[in-house]
C-alpha cells in the first residue's frame, strides 16, 4: 500500500472514530453542565480536531510504517539466505522461462556454461491458450538442446507455469524447479546484461537471469538486485 502511494497510484488515510473519541475526552475533562464546562468541551472538541486528530494520524502512520519496514527486511533476509544456501544445479544444460499470460512465456535454452543459444516465445495460458503448440515447442527443444533441467520463474503466471510443464512428457531425467525471479527484472535492464546481450530485449534477458540463478544461485545476475 504504501509502495503504490508513493508511486501516485493510491491514496491512503487514516480513519478514527471521532465522535467516540470526543465522547470520551469529555468524560475525562468535562464536569457538571454550568456555562464554564460549556466552555470545557468546546476547548475539548477544538483541541481534538484542531491538535490531537493530526498527531495521532501522523503517529499511527509512523509506527505503520516502521512494522511494514521491519517485516519487510525480515522477509528479504530469509529469502536471501535460502537462495544463498541453496544447492547450485551445476555445469547442466538448462531451459529458463519467464512466465507470463498476455504477453507469453519467454523461453531460451542455455548450456552446461550458462551461453544463451536460444529463446522464442510459447502462449500455453489464455487469453491465448496456445497450450499444444507451447507443449510440442518445449518438447522439441528439451530434445534438441539436450536439456537437463528446467527453471520456471516464480512470478505472475510461475504456478500456472510449472503445472504445465509438469504435464508435459519430457524424459524422466529431466528435473524442474521454481526459481525466485526478485530481481530478474532489474537486471535484464541493467548495463551488464545490455552488454552481454545487446541484439535481445529485456525479456530474453530476464528468462536467462532465471536459468543461470538454477545452474548457480548466487550467480553475479543476482548482485543486481
Amino acid at each position: 500500500m504504501r509502495r503504490g502511494e508513493a508511486e501516485g497510484l493510491l491514496r491512503v488515510s487514516i480513519e478514527i472514530e471521532d465522535d467516540k473519541a470526543v465522547e470520551s475526552l469529555s468524560r475525562h475533562y468535562v464536569r457538571g453542565k454550568s456555562e464554564v464546562s460549556q466552555l470545557v468541551d468546546e476547548a475539548v472538541e477544538d483541541s481534538y480536531y484542531r491538535l490531537l486528530q493530526p498527531s495521532i494520524e501522523n503517529e499511527f502512520a509512523a509506527s505503520s510504517k516502521e512494522s511494514a519496514d521491519t517485516e519487510a527486511i525480515r522477509i528479504f533476509a530469509r529469502n536471501l539466505e535460502q537462495l544463498l544456501m541453496a544447492s547450485p544445479l551445476g555445469q547442466k544444460a538448462v531451459m529458463g522461462i519467464d512466465p507470463g499470460f498476455r504477453t507469453g512465456c519467454k523461453v531460451v535454452c542455455l548450456d552446461a556454461q550458462g551461453t544463451l543459444l536460444h529463446n522464442e516465445a510459447i502462449f500455453p495460458h489464455p487469453p491465448h491458450n496456445e497450450a499444444r503448440q507451447a507443449a510440442a515447442k518445449i518438447q522439441t527443444l528439451v530434445e534438441q538442446y539436450k536439456i537437463e533441467a528446467i527453471a520456471i520463474g516464480n512470478g505472475t503466471a510461475g504456478r500456472e507455469t510449472k503445472d504445465f510443464v509438469e504435464h508435459l512428457h519430457l524424459p524422466k531425467t529431466v528435473q524442474i524447479f521454481s526459481v525466485n525471479e526478485d530481481g530478474a527484472s532489474i537486471y535484464s535492464a541493467s548495463k551488464t546484461a545490455r552488454d552481454e546481450f545487446p541484439d535481445y530485449d529485456v525479456t530474453v534477458r530476464g528468462a536467462v537471469s532465471i536459468g543461470r540463478r538454477l545452474m548457480e544461485p548466487p550467480a553475479p545476475t543476482f548482485l543486481h538486485i
